[in-house]
């Protein structure tokens, strides 16, 4: 049913617009009582299969990456459909608006997507205001559906790479205290030279800008770790050694851990009309033509840090066999996106289901 509408309703539609409709009626359905419990019940059911993870109770293993709600729009809403954890965001200090319209292109072939956003969102202080109407909306969920929060945040596009540390320090202090953990993000490829913070030299003082910010803006924190856990988020298309450079760095720092991997540039992934439409647009790939080089970066990276830091894999995920061989590779949580787009409401508990039995 969901692909019939999929094809006949969305398809036809600009994907940005397509987005915000969807996204809309979810949220339009949490926030009526009876219909947000029936929803539950029939998305959520038997997603629950808990596991702590950086000192935090996640109420499964499978979350959505960042990119989704950037705002913080509808965590709970979001929650309904039987994510463990939703990770909201890029956020940046400024808001901004992002780069030119259309910018957002299915790859239906591959089941895929190429976007190039450009981290539009409202800004930190009002997502802020968001995401603690989502914090007060999921303390009154049942304790064991209530979905950890992960706030990821960028770079403003204006901010040159010479202040990124002091612009990524403003977004921390402002969310750090509604996040259950956060995630530096230096890897997406629509905010130009974002990519170059992804070096050691760059990266190093960011994560020490942010995890201090972090420590002066939240002085009990959520995670039994005694801090406000720090991620960073990377690229696939780093060569080897600069992945190793990066978890020596983490490992160094004590960052708590790696996501593995954020969207590629590398058009050699695609094949046929995707790629010709592919190369005709400017912007990242997400989707199942990521995944060979998204398990490669796991692999590599847990071959480094081994269980001393957190890793969490996104990339490429099209059904729970995908999820069960990142777990299998070392992935202590698997976050997707795309294909939620293409599966539609009810493929998250079903993946989830399938993962139990």
């Amino acid at each position: 049913m969901y692909s019939l509408i999929f094809r006949t309703v969305f398809v036809p539609m600009d994907a940005e617009r397509a987005h915000r409709v969807s996204f809309t009626g979810l949220r339009a359905l949490d926030r009526i009582p009876g219909l947000r419990v029936a929803a539950t019940r029939v998305f959520g059911r038997g997603t629950s299969d808990p596991v702590e993870v950086i000192g935090l109770p996640f109420p499964n293993r499978l979350g959505l990456a960042a990119g989704f709600d950037k705002n913080a729009a509808g965590v709970r809403a979001l929650a309904l459909l039987g994510f463990g954890h939703v990770e909201v965001g890029t956020l940046t200090a400024h808001s901004q608006p992002g780069n030119p319209r259309p910018r957002l292109f299915r790859l239906l072939d591959h089941r895929a997507i190429v976007n190039r956003m450009g981290f539009n969102n409202d800004g930190a202080r009002k997502a802020s205001f968001n995401l603690r109407t989502a914090r007060a909306r999921i303390d009154r969920m049942p304790a064991h559906r209530r979905p950890v929060i992960g706030v990821n945040i960028g770079k403003t596009k204006v901010v040159d790479a010479a202040r990124a540390a002091e612009d990524y320090r403003t977004s921390a202090e402002i969310l750090a205290p509604l996040a259950d953990y956060l995630v530096i993000n230096v890897s997406s490829p629509n905010t130009p030279g974002l990519r170059d913070l992804q070096s050691t030299r760059a990266l190093e003082p960011i994560i020490r800008a942010v995890r201090e910010a972090a420590a002066e803006a939240v002085e009990t924190p959520r995670s039994t770790l005694g801090h406000v856990p720090l991620l960073v988020k990377i690229a696939p298309d780093l060569s080897d050694e600069d992945v190793i450079d990066i978890a020596e760095l983490a490992l160094r720092l004590g960052v708590d851990g790696l996501i593995t991997t954020n969207t590629t540039v590398d058009r050699g992934v695609l094949d046929g009309r995707d790629r010709a439409r592919a190369e005709a647009e400017a912007g990242g790939i997400s989707g199942e033509p990521l995944a060979d080089r998204s398990f490669e970066v796991l692999r590599l990276v847990k071959r480094r840090v081994g269980d001393g830091m957190t890793v969490i894999s996104v990339g490429g995920i099209a059904d729970e066999r995908d999820v069960r061989a990142r777990l299998a590779a070392g992935a202590d949580l698997v976050q997707v996106y795309s294909g939620l787009i293409y599966g539609g409401p009810f493929w998250v508990g079903r993946m989830l289901r399938r993962l139990r039995r």
